[in-house]
């Protein structure tokens, strides 16, 4: 019987364990996709206790908590930071086999040294150990980033945003690229028109200029498209239920705008059109500039109406959506082209339904032009675990092409999350040295060994230019 989490965790052949030791283990980090707050990075934000690093704003710990019958009040309500921590150590042992408990016990070890099971046990040991050791040099958020190997951070930013904490991490040059993502969703949703039309009042304060029409609107979002990409950003970003891809007519969308901006409803035909019109044109600058274009779909959102209420969005209200992807999807990307304007894609499924799916719609849209230009993502939200991580790798390798996978990204808000790339290279070394050692590919360590490396590093460096 192997130990919990000893060195070859998740490796179950000596063949596995050269490929992760000898070639994945000690390759680079680029996180081309998260939520850390650029803020934090720019002061070199130094946490007072494990608490505020590990439980706040991560709505994965919360949903166990809650599911566990913890009261809101210890979670994110007004108890101490110790008794929060207290909750949680008393949540784990029942998260077993949920990927948290993996996690929660890896970012001990990696970070702290701690190999001991989180428990009320040890809860208080285990604090306080952790709260003297995040005040020393080597625990400030960036020294984290650089003991991790993390070459590159990709935040998730709002057109609204002035990129000055960019522009700081950029002028202090601490080793570590942190580049702005381009994430315009609340740009094209007429959801709600009232909500649309204070984000567009907004965008004329931070643009100078005066919104009147939608050739005014689209001109400011250019020039906040053209901002980013002057502040190093090299990719685009969407979080959307499904792609929009419906019909429409330039006339339509002129009207249906300035319906928006005269505060009068439109119908949910033209809601769809306006989603599907913006999104195109999104689309258009990002080939225009060479970026990458990155596509989250198929979460369905804030289904608790009463916590949504009470705590907002990205609160853990979140789950699987149950959309119909295809159509559409092939719809957006074939008219993109049609035209030779599809820009290098990322495809995410938070749906185990779509995996082939998805992994067969971008086999039909390279070109040749670009190893992997149309990419299926990797494991996103509730797939980012072991048994969703396998899935999704299968899917790829069966219709696609694994090796011209750009790896894996935490998708996080914590800066305790860089262990996932570790677990995310384990298991792709354990699968490849499954296949090696039922003869189902050759027992050729180096050439195995490199497309490892390219998976989890090389391939990323060439794909999104951010060295360039």
């Amino acid at each position: 019987m192997k130990n919990f989490l000893d060195d070859d965790f998740l490796l179950e052949s000596k063949t596995a364990q050269k490929l992760y030791h000898d070639y994945a283990k000690a390759m680079p980090i680029i996180d081309y996709h998260c939520h850390l707050p650029p803020d934090e990075i720019a002061e070199d934000k130094q946490f007072a206790n494990i608490t505020r690093v590990w439980l706040n704003g991560d709505h994965y710990k919360w949903r166990a908590m809650r599911a566990n019958g913890v009261n809101e009040d210890y979670i994110t309500g007004n108890k101490s930071d110790r008794e929060k921590f207290e909750k949680w150590a008393a949540t784990v042992p029942y998260t077993l086999r949920n990927p948290l408990y993996h996690w929660t016990h890896l970012e001990l070890q990696r970070y702290f040294g701690i190999k001991e099971i989180l428990s009320p046990a040890t809860a208080k040991r285990i604090y306080d150990e952790c709260a003297e050791k995040l005040q020393s040099p080597g625990f400030s958020v960036r020294s984290l980033l650089k003991r991790f190997k993390v070459e590159v951070v990709g935040t998730t930013d709002d057109p609204l945003d002035n990129l000055a904490h960019h522009q700081k991490i950029k002028q202090d040059d601490f080793g570590v690229k942190v580049l702005p993502s381009f994430r315009p969703d609340k740009a094209m949703n007429a959801d709600n028109i009232e909500v649309l039309n204070a984000y567009i009042d907004k965008l004329e304060e931070v643009s100078g200029t005066t919104i009147n029409d939608l050739h005014s609107y689209l001109k400011a979002l250019k020039d906040r498209h053209d901002y980013f990409a002057a502040n190093g950003s090299k990719l685009s970003d969407h979080g959307l239920d499904h792609i929009y891809s419906v019909d429409y007519t330039n006339g339509e969308i002129k009207t249906i705008f300035n319906k928006i901006r005269s505060n009068r409803a439109i119908s949910a035909e033209d809601n769809l059109k306006f989603k599907s019109a913006l999104l195109h044109q999104f689309a258009l600058w990002d080939h225009e500039k060479n970026w990458v274009q990155q596509y989250h779909l198929g979460a369905l959102r804030n289904n608790n109406t009463r916590g949504l209420a009470t705590l907002g969005p990205d609160t853990g209200w979140d789950s699987i959506g149950d959309f119909s992807h295809g159509k559409a999807l092939s719809r957006f990307l074939d008219r993109l082209d049609t035209d030779n304007k599809l820009a290098k894609t990322i495809i995410y499924n938070s749906n185990p339904v779509n995996n082939d799916l998805f992994a067969a719609m971008t086999g039909n849209f390279n070109d040749g032009s670009v190893a992997g230009k149309i990419q299926f993502g990797s494991s996103w939200w509730f797939m980012d675990q072991k048994g969703g991580m396998i899935d999704q790798l299968n899917s790829l390798s069966n219709i696609g092409l694994l090796s011209r996978l750009v790896g894996m990204l935490t998708d996080s808000r914590s800066f305790m999350s860089f262990p996932r790339h570790e677990y995310f290279r384990r298991i792709l070394c354990n699968l490849l040295a499954t296949d090696i050692e039922n003869g189902e590919l050759p027992n050729d360590i180096e050439w195995t060994g490199k497309i490892v490396q390219d998976i989890c590093y090389n391939n990323a460096r060439e794909y999104f230019g951010f060295y360039e």
